[in-house]
C-alpha cells in the first residue's frame, strides 16, 4: 500500500473525552474551532474521518477533521489507522467516510495497473473513474502536492555539479553518478534499475552506473548521507518529506517523467457526498492550498520539531484564516 514513513502517528486506541480542553476525541484528538462568521454548512452531518498512520496521512486527517467539525459536522476522528489496508478497508466497509489517498496508490496498489501515466490530471481522472465505478468512492480533484519518489542532492553538491534534472545527472562523468537507495526502492519494478534504464545509464555497466556507485541503506539514513554527499551525490527521497527542506536538499526534476504521480486526493464515499455536496467546496478549499513546499514544512514540524499533528493542523488552518 502507501509507503511507510518515519514518525509516529497518534495512538489509535485513545478514548478519553477531552472537550474541557477544547478537544474532541474518538480514537484521536483535534482542536475545536468554527468557521469565520460562524457559518455551519455541515450542521447535522455525522462524518467519520480516517487516515493512514504515517505523518503526512495523519496531518491531512487532522486538517480535515478540524475543518469539517468547524463547519458544523459531528466528526469521529479515526486518524492514524495502522497500515494502509485498515483505513482503506474501513472506507470500503462504510465505517469511514473521508480518507486522503494518493493517485499512484489507487492506480498501482488498488487496481494493479502497470502503465505509467506521467500526467497527474490524466492519472487522477483514470483513478477517479474506476474507483467510482467499482466502489462508489468519489476521488475529489487532487491537491497541488505530489508525494512521489525523487532523487535529491545537497544544494552545494547540486550547484557544484551544475545539475537540476535527472538528465543532467545522467550526463555527469561515471565517477559522479553515485546513488544512495533503500532495498525496497532498489528492487521495485518501478524503482531504481528501470529508472536508470529510462535515463540511459543502465545499472551494472561500466558506462552507466557500476555496482560500486550504489549504496543500499535504510531509507532514513539516505537523507543524511545525501546531505553530506557521502557516500553518494544523489539519494532517493519522497518529495514532501520534511527532511528535504530541513537538510537543504535540492530535488532533481524528473524531466523524462519516469516516476508515477502520487497526488494527494480527498476521497469520500459516494452516498456521503451525495447527502452533503458541500463537502466538495470545503475539501476543495483545503486541497487548493496544499503544495509540496507546504507539506514539507508541516511534515517537518511533526517529524523534526516533535509537534503534535493536531496542533500543526489547527495552526495551519488558523494561518489561512479558514477557522477561528
Amino acid at each position: 500500500m502507501r509507503r511507510a514513513r518515519f514518525g509516529a502517528a497518534l495512538a489509535a486506541t485513545m478514548t478519553l473525552l477531552l472537550t474541557g480542553c477544547g478537544l474532541v476525541s474518538s480514537s484521536g484528538t483535534f482542536h475545536d474551532a468554527s468557521l469565520p462568521g460562524g457559518e455551519r454548512p455541515l450542521e447535522g452531518a455525522s462524518l467519520v474521518v480516517t487516515s493512514k498512520s504515517f505523518t503526512e496521512g495523519v496531518l491531512l486527517g487532522k486538517i480535515t477533521a478540524t475543518y469539517l467539525a468547524a463547519a458544523g459536522a459531528s466528526v469521529t476522528d479515526l486518524t492514524g489507522a495502522p497500515g494502509s489496508a485498515s483505513s482503506r478497508q474501513a472506507q470500503l466497509n462504510g465505517d469511514a467516510d473521508v480518507l486522503w489517498e494518493y493517485t499512484g496508490t489507487g492506480w498501482v496498489n488498488y487496481h494493479n495497473q502497470t502503465e505509467t501515466i506521467a500526467d497527474p490530471q490524466e492519472l487522477w481522472q483514470r483513478v477517479h473513474d474506476v474507483e467510482k465505478a467499482d466502489y462508489d468512492l468519489e476521488w475529489l480533484p487532487p491537491a497541488n502536492f505530489n508525494d512521489t519518489y525523487a532523487f535529491a542532492a545537497s544544494t552545494p553538491t547540486a550547484e557544484r555539479l551544475g545539475v537540476r534534472t535527472l538528465s543532467e545527472a545522467a550526463a555527469l562523468p561515471v565517477a559522479e553518478r553515485t546513488f544512495c537507495v533503500d532495498d525496497e526502492f532498489f528492487s521495485r519494478s518501478d524503482g531504481f534499475i528501470p529508472m536508470l534504464e529510462k535515463y540511459g545509464i543502465p545499472y551494472n555497466t561500466p558506462n552507466g552506473v557500476p555496482t560500486g556507485n550504489v549504496t543500499r541503506m535504510d531509507a532514513g539514513v539516505v537523507y543524511t548521507a545525501t546531505a553530506k554527499s557521502e557516500p553518494c551525490n544523489f539519494g532517493m527521497v519522497y518529495t514532501t518529506d520534511g527532511r528535504v527542506k530541513n537538510l537543504n536538499l535540492t530535488v532533481l526534476e524528473d524531466d523524462r517523467k519516469f516516476f508515477l504521480p502520487y497526488s494527494g486526493t480527498a476521497v469520500v464515499r459516494g452516498e456521503v457526498i451525495e447527502a452533503h455536496p458541500e463537502l466538495r467546496t470545503l475539501l476543495g478549499t483545503i486541497s487548493e492550498r496544499l503544495t509540496d513546499d507546504l507539506m514539507q514544512e508541516l511534515n517537518g514540524r511533526v517529524d523534526i520539531d516533535g509537534e503534535d499533528p493536531a496542533d500543526v493542523a489547527y495552526d495551519w488552518l488558523r494561518s489561512e484564516n479558514l477557522i477561528e
